[in-house]
């Protein structure tokens, strides 16, 4: 440390908890207020999409940078960037009059949390002993995770309902404003470390990234053979490879390939993205189904949540103990199937257009399943992976999380797009609705299997309750 303040743990877990809060909240904190900005801005439907996808996008697209940032330029220092620059972001786009100011500020605030969210996780594990503390720290920080989507959704539709859909961007500006002050008086900084920053890397993979995900947009509008939508996946596809070329022969990797040489550990990715391209759909349509087929205000359709908020919670904490009688494969597989149940529900009954039947017990389902999905898949992540590379596991992990939500937001809204509805207005979204969420739930079914067939907690993994080093449940979609 570099500071003999004494060390207030209390207090540094609460900034880190705040800050990481935040940053998952806003992942989801326009969702409720979709219709509104969509009616203020003059966004298109696909283009809608983008509102969600340029902050997921550079989040996940910079994760990895963030991380090696932190290592070389010390923790405390990007913790504090991340929040001034998440903050600032957010106040520009509270004041957006064009979708595509919003969207430029969303892609801003997802680079601030990509520098942010590394140094949270880093954070906990230098403030915290190895042990009971730091696995009750990590726990929190689980929790914080698993429920900050839905506590979004709920503060979304509050304050699009009482106030504005702008206000939920600008009450980040006292709460940033506080926990930098804070992170400067309590949090210490960690030693620098020699290294260099793999920029050619992290453009490549995020520029792949965001001309794949506009090609399969482009695709909702235009069709699959127009020549932008062609484009921006052969542009997407290229610059990936280009990204695999430029790892493979960099000296200090943004992701060390090695990383991909353990079967298990490409399943926990694999099964991470897909399930985050199934419940990405679930959140995004579910919020906008509540308020144009049943005719929620936005208000409502964020309370509408709650029967996903209180599981999720329950299910998140109840993780060690259960993991105890259960093992780790059992819950991972019990709570993926809920969520296949649930999602699988919900779209069946989605032209009953009724909350009781047709939302309210999927929600509970899905509640209780994902809380105990991250915290397994997680675990199978890092497994086996070396100190000085747990860093970047941690990383793919959170990578896989948010280009899995991208990618599959950005898949669904073609499903959305395509075929006949049966009606129009709230009939034919009703339809619609149904039809992604058959889709999404074919991609929950995906990462079932993939579970199944390849991940194995083997018994040198930590056990249930232990400490599970590099380990984060990264922010629900």
């Amino acid at each position: 440390m570099t500071t003999s303040r004494p060390l207030n743990r209390g207090m540094v877990l609460t900034i880190i908890m705040a800050s990481y809060l935040m940053l998952v909240i806003d992942i989801s904190i326009v969702l409720t207020g979709l219709p509104r900005i969509q009616a203020a801005l003059g966004f298109t439907p696909a283009g809608l999409s983008w509102i969600q996808n340029a902050y997921t996008l550079t989040f996940g697209g910079f994760l990895l940078l963030g991380a090696r940032a932190g290592d070389i330029l010390g923790r405390r220092r990007m913790f504090i960037a991340g929040l001034a620059i998440f903050t600032l972001a957010s106040l520009a786009i509270g004041a957006a009059s064009t979708p595509a100011w919003m969207i430029s500020f969303r892609a801003l605030q997802g680079l601030g949390a990509a520098v942010l969210a590394p140094s949270t996780l880093a954070l906990i594990s230098t403030h915290f002993e190895e042990g009971q503390a730091r696995t009750r720290a990590l726990s929190l920080y689980a929790a914080a995770a698993g429920i900050g989507a839905t506590l979004g959704l709920v503060l979304g539709g509050l304050l699009a309902d009482l106030i504005s859909w702008r206000a939920g961007f600008f009450i980040n500006l006292p709460i940033g404003a506080v926990l930098i002050a804070g992170s400067l008086r309590h949090i210490h900084e960690t030693p620098r470390q020699s290294g260099r920053f793999d920029l050619a890397g992290a453009l490549s993979s995020t520029l792949g990234m965001c001309a794949l995900v506009f090609g399969i947009v482009e695709a909702a509008e235009s069709g699959w053979a127009a020549p932008l939508s062609v484009a921006g996946i052969a542009i997407g596809v290229l610059l990936l490879g280009i990204f695999l070329w430029i790892e493979s022969h960099a000296e200090q990797a943004l992701l060390p390939l090695a990383l991909l040489n353990n079967p298990q550990r490409n399943a926990a990715y694999v099964a991470r993205l897909l399930f985050l391209c199934g419940m990405v759909g679930f959140w995004f349509f579910t919020a906008q189904y509540l308020q144009a087929v049943l005719g929620f205000p936005p208000m409502l359709a964020g309370l509408a949540f709650v029967p996903v908020t209180l599981p999720q919670l329950a299910s998140s904490l109840s993780v060690p103990a259960v993991v105890r009688h259960l093992g780790h494969r059992r819950v991972l597989l019990t709570g993926v199937t809920l969520c296949v149940a649930g999602v699988l529900w919900q779209g069946l009954a989605a032209t009953l257009a009724s909350y009781p039947r047709g939302v309210l017990v999927p929600m509970l389902l899905i509640g209780f399943g994902q809380g105990w999905v991250l915290a397994p898949l997680t675990v199978a992540g890092v497994a086996g992976v070396e100190q000085h590379n747990a860093g970047a596991a941690s990383g793919l992990l959170n990578v896989a999380h948010q280009i899995g939500a991208t990618l599959g937001l950005a898949i669904l809204v073609v499903v959305y797009a395509a075929g006949q509805t049966t009606g129009t207005g709230a009939a034919g979204m009703a339809w619609h609705t149904g039809q992604v969420l058959y889709a999404a739930a074919l991609f929950l079914g995906a990462a079932w299997l993939v579970s199944l067939r390849y991940i194995r907690f083997d018994a040198g993994q930590p056990a249930a309750g232990k400490e599970m080093p590099g380990s984060a449940a990264a922010p629900s979609a």
